[in-house]
């Protein structure tokens, strides 16, 4: 049997899974930088030890919601494709394994989330599940073209 591990976080009342090997490492908020003229969901940016790093509002990326962002959320920082880009969540709670069997594609209909970004669904027990995400997916060629050109001419 196959494993894969995932960090599991919050957002609201439901439990999301992103790949281990994407998260480089998850820090408390901190206060980022407005960016002019990019989409509501991104927050800002943040300096984290030299490297610019852009910092996306999950909740607002999925539609769930607009909640104030405090020092008890947590943002992960992840790998997408070749860039670091920071993702606010709730919470960032565990690292947890699973067999490839636990892992079932996503159903037809996905509650509150666009259905290209989910690449499975984790069965922990009968009565828990996990949604498994795909980061790199979250931004259109448009967004991520703004998004990054601004942190070029930014670094």
């Amino acid at each position: 049997m196959s494993e894969k591990q995932f960090v599991i976080f919050r957002l609201g009342e439901e439990e999301y899974g992103i790949s281990i090997l994407t998260v480089k490492e998850i820090t408390e908020y901190k206060k980022t930088t407005k960016v002019p003229n990019t989409p509501d969901f991104i927050n800002g940016i943040i300096n984290l030890r030299g490297s610019i790093i852009p910092v996306i509002d999950l909740k607002k990326r999925f539609g769930l919601g607009c909640e104030e962002i405090n020092s008890s959320n947590r943002v992960i920082i992840a790998n997408v494709g070749e860039k670091q880009v920071g993702f606010i969540v709730d919470e960032a709670s565990q690292v947890i394994s699973l067999d490839n069997k636990d892992i079932e594609k996503p159903p037809e209909i996905v509650s509150g989330i666009d259905r290209k970004y989910v690449i499975g669904v984790g069965k922990l027990s009968d009565e828990k599940i996990i949604i498994l995400l795909d980061l790199a997916k979250l931004f259109s060629d448009e967004d991520e073209k703004v998004l990054f050109e601004y942190m070029e001419n930014a670094g």
